[in-house]
């Protein structure tokens, strides 16, 4: 009788360990949850940055090539003038 009353209160104190680890497992999931939430945000928020930059980028490309394109087409005005002028005199 005493044995089985040991076994009983060994098997309890068992079991309320078993649901202490429960207890922090589901803790470290909310935490591992929580950090996975942050890790996302950033994520989103720096991609949203690079996509800005990205942007600001392509335009300042396409203005300067705009303005090179003005500007050899410039010189090619320049040199045919330089051309006709030389073959003048």
């Amino acid at each position: 009788m005493d044995e089985n009353i040991n076994l009983i209160e060994g098997l309890r104190a068992h079991i309320r360990e078993l649901e202490e680890k429960i207890v922090a497992l589901r803790m470290s999931r909310r935490v591992l949850m929580n950090l996975l939430d942050c890790l996302e945000n950033e994520i989103h928020k720096e991609l949203l940055q690079v996509e800005n930059q990205n942007r600001k980028l392509q335009k300042s490309n396409c203005h300067y090539a705009r303005t090179i394109r003005q500007q050899n087409s410039l010189i090619a005005k320049l040199e045919e003038k330089i051309r006709l002028f030389s073959n003048l005199t």
